[in-house]
């Protein structure tokens, strides 16, 4: 049996990935040098820089090599503000070829808006060749940073003062409720971004939500040109309902999108050029990864002939499952040799069942853990989970095979003498508590802070399988449930089922999450401990 359980295993997790890693290839490629892009939002910071920062000050040197590489995909840039260092943009850009859409970042400080609104009418001034509009504000009134006659004043004041077209930008709805911005600027700037609206857009369905809205917004704003400001995609980060960021779908989407503007003859600037790590702070993992280049090596996503997958790098991660799943049968095999009692088929089967799951998942949870790993934080929160993960099949199949329970808390941490003298139950437990504690704060998390809550569902799957079928399968017959095992199990099913009530049944992480977090709590509930039975208290005579 055992080594029937392996082949089949080994099995699954080579047709699993030969399935994830099937590349597409688009009826029109999302980048083509010779079919270059209208326009790119750029934003020059790399690793720790940040706008937010008014200390940072980009170097031309920086900044020249990027536009070097947009030059080759791209007409034009859009930049959202003139300081930190992007008042080099338009010289820069000159010497490319590039056209600029020069920002100013409006806020609610009247004083620096006035020094930004300077700059940047110096430099439309400077370079009227470069700078072929300019873009007074930036979602000013979703931000609420103005009043809409305030702003309306502040674009006439610009405009007065340049030879330039100017705009204002601002998601689409706000352009519908404050139409009178319409009188102050020579074209009409939306933000039409599917993945964040309120009812959030299915990839395939995003590239017609765009040309609906386009249309609706271009019949609202007759006699205006209506140029779309934002539009794309993320490549990485958890959906919001059935909005799923992934590398085949942002390339979908980009191309679809591109096709639909040829096709209706207007203009669009896609967001962004590069992946943005500084979004993350306040917008997640998705926040920082809508860039047509990658952040690290400033290399296109999707270079001109090659074939979109979700996983390029496949391979190694397959191999890395299948490591890990024979090793599970190994830890196994190992765990029952010399033992008085022949192991059950139920537990080879449970054996087998957590080493495909494990070996299938493994690559998923490197890679979720290389893309979502934010700071010292981030990568020790989701590398200890994922290496309590990695470890929990083998020590469950080891547990199996030798009869040995799932620990609780109180053997670890209890009184002395209730402590566990098994060293392979220690660390059973000390996994099994490093996974509890960082599940625990992602369902907590994700009840009270969702927006952002990345969902750990491949590592907390290949930890939860193996954990539940040890605890139910090799409960003790003696012993109580811990008070400290009822508490997690209380946080783990009512976050479970809240996390599906609050995302929607369409986000199949959350569900696949709210499934691992089940499985999770059903393992708490299966623990048994001596230690844990209250002792009557009997009087001395």
């Amino acid at each position: 049996m055992p080594l029937a359980l392996l082949f089949a295993s080994l099995t699954i997790i080579a047709a699993v990935w030969w399935w994830l890693a099937q590349p597409i290839a688009l009826a029109r490629a999302p980048i083509d040098t010779s079919a270059k892009l209208e326009c790119v939002s750029y934003a020059p910071f790399r690793d720790d820089q940040t706008p937010l920062n008014p200390k940072v000050e980009v170097t031309a040197e920086q900044i020249r090599e990027d536009l070097a590489h947009l030059a080759q995909i791209s007409r034009c840039v859009r930049t959202y503000s003139v300081d930190n260092g992007l008042n080099r943009v338009p010289e820069l850009a000159s010497e490319v070829g590039l056209k600029v859409l020069l920002g100013i970042w409006i806020g609610n400080n009247k004083t620096k808006n006035a020094q930004l609104v300077d700059t940047a009418v110096a430099l439309a001034a400077k370079y009227p060749d470069t700078v072929s509009a300019l873009v007074v504000g930036n979602e000013v009134l979703l931000h609420g940073d103005m009043t809409p006659s305030d702003l309306r004043d502040l674009i006439r004041s610009v405009k007065a003062r340049v030879s330039v077209p100017v705009t204002y930008a601002d998601v689409w709805e706000y352009w519908l409720r404050y139409k009178e911005i319409q009188d102050a600027v020579d074209f009409v700037t939306i933000h039409i971004l599917p993945y964040w609206d309120n009812i959030p857009v299915r990839a395939q369905d995003a590239a017609a939500d765009v040309a609906t809205i386009h249309k609706r917004l271009a019949l609202a704003f007759p006699g205006k040109e209506v140029m779309i400001g934002e539009t794309g995609w993320p490549s990485m980060g958890r959906m919001r309902e059935g909005a799923l960021p992934s590398r085949i779908n942002q390339a979908r989407v980009i191309s679809e999108i591109l096709d639909v503007a040829k096709r209706d003859n207007f203009r669009v600037n896609l967001i962004e050029a590069f992946d943005a790590s500084w979004k993350r702070y306040w917008e997640g993992t998705v926040g920082g990864n809508w860039g047509l280049f990658a952040a690290d090596h400033r290399t296109l996503k999707y270079p001109p002939g090659v074939s979109v997958s979700n996983y390029p790098r496949w391979k190694p991660l397959m191999g890395a499952g299948m490591v890990l799943a024979t090793l599970v049968f190994g830890a196994a095999w190992l765990s029952q040799r010399g033992k008085p009692w022949k192991p059950r088929a139920s537990s080879w089967i449970a054996v087998g069942v957590s080493a495909t799951v494990a070996g299938t998942l493994l690559g998923i949870a490197i890679d979720k853990m290389t893309y979502e790993s934010f700071g010292l934080g981030g990568w020790l929160r989701w590398g200890s989970l994922l290496g309590a993960a990695t470890a929990a099949p083998l020590l469950s199949a080891s547990a199996l095979m030798s009869g040995r329970a799932l620990p609780a808390f109180v053997d670890l941490i209890g009184p002395r003498e209730s402590r566990t003298t098994s060293f392979p139950t220690f660390v059973l437990g000390l996994a099994l508590m490093t996974i509890v504690v960082i599940a625990t704060g992602a369902a907590l998390g994700s009840v009270f802070d969702p927006r952002w809550q990345d969902l750990p569902y491949a590592a907390l799957t290949m930890a939860a399988v193996p954990l539940v079928l040890l605890a139910w399968l090799n409960r003790p017959k003696a012993g109580a449930l811990p008070i400290a095992e009822i508490a997690f199990a209380a946080i783990f099913l009512f976050g479970a089922l809240y996390i599906v009530f609050i995302e929607g049944t369409q986000n199949w992480q959350a569900v696949w999450t709210s499934g691992a977090d089940i499985l999770m709590g059903f393992a708490m509930l299966g623990i048994r401990s001596k230690a844990a039975i209250v002792q009557p208290n009997v009087p001395s005579a």
